[in-house]
């Protein structure tokens, strides 16, 4: 049977009972400290995407996403629809897991190649843009070192 009053509301300057490895014992933290301590752990270090932009002026053209362990947000401006086309994902020993890619295309692309880099395995990439203005994104699964599509 607890001993805590429970309530419906909280404010920013509330305290919340948390355990402390370092110091052995129950210490107060604020509502405002743990929520700021949360949304740090929860972003991972993550900074915001990087933006690369691709403007090929051929068929048969190839764009390397930057090969770094950064989020990259491709826009592709084909000069009109092409044949075919490739777009080559970071070479994964420069990956972090979960990293995510995520490309838009202006214009159609008759075959599209999503090279994985060393990656094991592609995993549900688009083989065409079938439309203008169609998109689709990839994250990779370090342990199994694949990329999937989940966008």
């Amino acid at each position: 049977m607890s001993t805590l009053t429970k309530t419906t509301t909280i404010s920013g300057g509330d305290g919340v009972v948390i355990y402390s490895n370092s110091q052995g014992d129950f210490r107060e933290i604020s509502f405002t400290n743990l929520t700021a301590a949360l949304q740090s752990a929860l972003t991972l270090g993550r900074a915001e995407a990087y933006t690369q932009y691709a403007a090929p002026s051929a068929t048969g053209f190839s764009v390397q996403i930057l090969d770094e362990d950064q989020d990259v947000h491709l826009i592709l401006t084909p000069g009109a629809g092409y044949a075919d086309g490739e777009i080559v994902l970071p070479n994964v020993a420069n990956c972090r897991d979960k990293q995510e890619v995520t490309v838009n295309c202006t214009q159609t692309i008759g075959t599209l190649v999503v090279n994985g880099n060393g990656a094991i395995a592609v995993t549900g990439a688009p083989a065409a843009i079938a439309a203008a203005n169609e998109f689709f994104k990839m994250c990779y699964d370090k342990p199994t070192s694949t990329w999937y599509r989940i966008g």
